[in-house]
């Protein structure tokens, strides 16, 4: 289907870990508002079953940026709408933006969040799986 084949263009790969509530997003280029789209609606579905979303680990070796406004307003509104409702993020990268990740985390959002090298990335899920 058509569907399909818009599926093959998004720059935000993504997985849901159904027993751990965790969600993984691995950006690999701008970031648009239909990124979002598949991402809230699987994470949406999941918290309809479940409290929280136990942990979020974006994992990216350099941040890509998002395409325009609405691709960096859609993020935000993602951010926002299930801000309560996570309790840890995981930011893996080498980008010197994750600094900047890190700051507005603890202070717009309820979730821990913490900095990883991007070669660390199985540390970091230790760290999502222990608390």
């Amino acid at each position: 289907s058509s569907e399909d084949s818009l599926q093959g263009v998004t720059m935000l790969n993504y997985s849901l870990m159904k027993p751990e509530g965790i969600l993984l997003l691995e950006p690999h280029g701008p970031l648009t508002e239909q990124d979002f789209d598949g991402v809230s609606q699987d994470v949406d579905a999941f918290l309809e079953d479940h409290p929280k979303l136990h942990g979020v680990m974006v994992q990216a070796k350099d941040f890509p940026g998002w395409e325009n406004w609405a691709g960096f307003s859609a993020h935000m509104n993602f951010v926002r709408d299930h801000r309560k409702q996570v309790e840890q993020v995981a930011l893996v990268t080498d980008s010197h933006l994750a600094g900047m990740a890190e700051f507005m985390g603890k202070h717009f959002s309820g979730a821990e969040v913490r900095h990883f090298p991007f070669a660390e990335d199985a540390k970091a899920m230790q760290w999502l799986h222990s608390a």
